[in-house]
């Protein structure tokens, strides 16, 4: 398998951890989500806050009249956001970086309820309140902030390229005149429209379903974050393998509803005066890797 680690070292560590999925299988926090069986113990990396006051935060008065939390990920990305269907098991970076944040504001894990959320609908769960916030490697952009709001970042990638392991493509550059596939509505297709007119586009609801439209030969390349895609090369080596340089930088935040700064101001302060728990919560699930991650600075704006 051809891939290439350079760039931040947060964007390193993703991409060589992801060749390790189902190395990092434990959870901080309580197990036994609400929708997601089992989450595993790898002790407790941070507790439920007690009495919490967040004043002007008309998301967080919901969540206190409603009793929990219903957080928006993704549940098909290895080592990220991910469903074990077999198990039940619910791991990953993101979803860990959402139960903390559930916990600093006083929500146990018997108070979460997870909800898949298509790329294609975040802003809309968003804005018609069908969850109260989504951390699902969802990139800040200043289009998506015209609609919502985003805390963090919290993590920092890149876009890669996916492709058979037979193929003769050996980066984007090769891709003029072929099919590549990623996930409606997100970041990834609207660069590739954008500044790669030559190369033909198709669209899934799910990276998984754009992964199988590859292996079954209808597209010759899907592309996304090069963190998830490691993920899904690591699972079937013989069969996929990816290339080339990533020719973007992705700021993963946590979407949130438009103009509820009190909660913003919360997340951004949590990320920036705990980087121990941050750096806990990597190691727990891309530290297999061996290589360091460095949690980046938030955006205040």
């Amino acid at each position: 398998m051809r891939t290439t680690r350079r760039g931040s070292a947060i964007a390193i560590g993703a991409i060589a951890a992801m060749a390790l999925v189902g190395c990092a299988q434990g959870t901080p926090g309580d197990p036994a989500a609400t929708d997601g069986g089992d989450t595993g113990d790898t002790g407790a990396l941070f507790e439920v806050a007690t009495d919490v006051q967040l004043e002007g935060s008309p998301t967080f008065d919901a969540m206190t009249e409603a009793g929990g939390v219903t957080i928006g990920v993704k549940e098909d990305q290895p080592n990220l956001g991910y469903l074990d269907p077999v198990t039940g098991d619910r791991t990953g970076f993101d979803v860990d970086i959402s139960r903390w944040i559930a916990a600093s504001l006083g929500f146990d894990e018997e108070q979460i309820t997870f909800q898949s959320i298509p790329s294609a609908n975040r802003e809309t769960a968003i804005q018609n309140g069908d969850i109260d916030y989504y951390v699902g490697t969802y990139s800040i952009t200043d289009s998506r902030k015209e609609s919502i709001d985003f805390a963090g970042p919290y993590f920092v990638t890149g876009q890669g390229l996916l492709v058979a392991a037979d193929s003769d493509i050996a980066s984007i550059d090769d891709m003029d005149g072929q099919t590549v596939c990623s996930a409606t509505g997100s970041t990834p297709i609207q660069n590739i429209r954008e500044n790669y007119p030559n190369i033909e586009t198709t669209e899934f609801d799910t990276y998984s379903q754009c992964v199988e439209a590859l292996l079954a030969g209808t597209v010759q390349g899907v592309t996304t974050d090069e963190a998830i895609l490691i993920g899904y090369a690591a699972q079937d080596p013989e069969n996929l393998q990816v290339v080339g340089e990533p020719f973007s930088e992705e700021n993963y935040g946590v979407g949130l509803p438009k103009d509820d700064d009190a909660l913003r101001d919360h997340i951004n302060t949590l990320f920036e005066e705990n980087p121990d728990i941050w750096q806990a919560i990597y190691d727990a699930n891309l530290g297999s890797s061996g290589v360091e991650g460095t949690q980046p600075e938030v955006d205040r704006y």
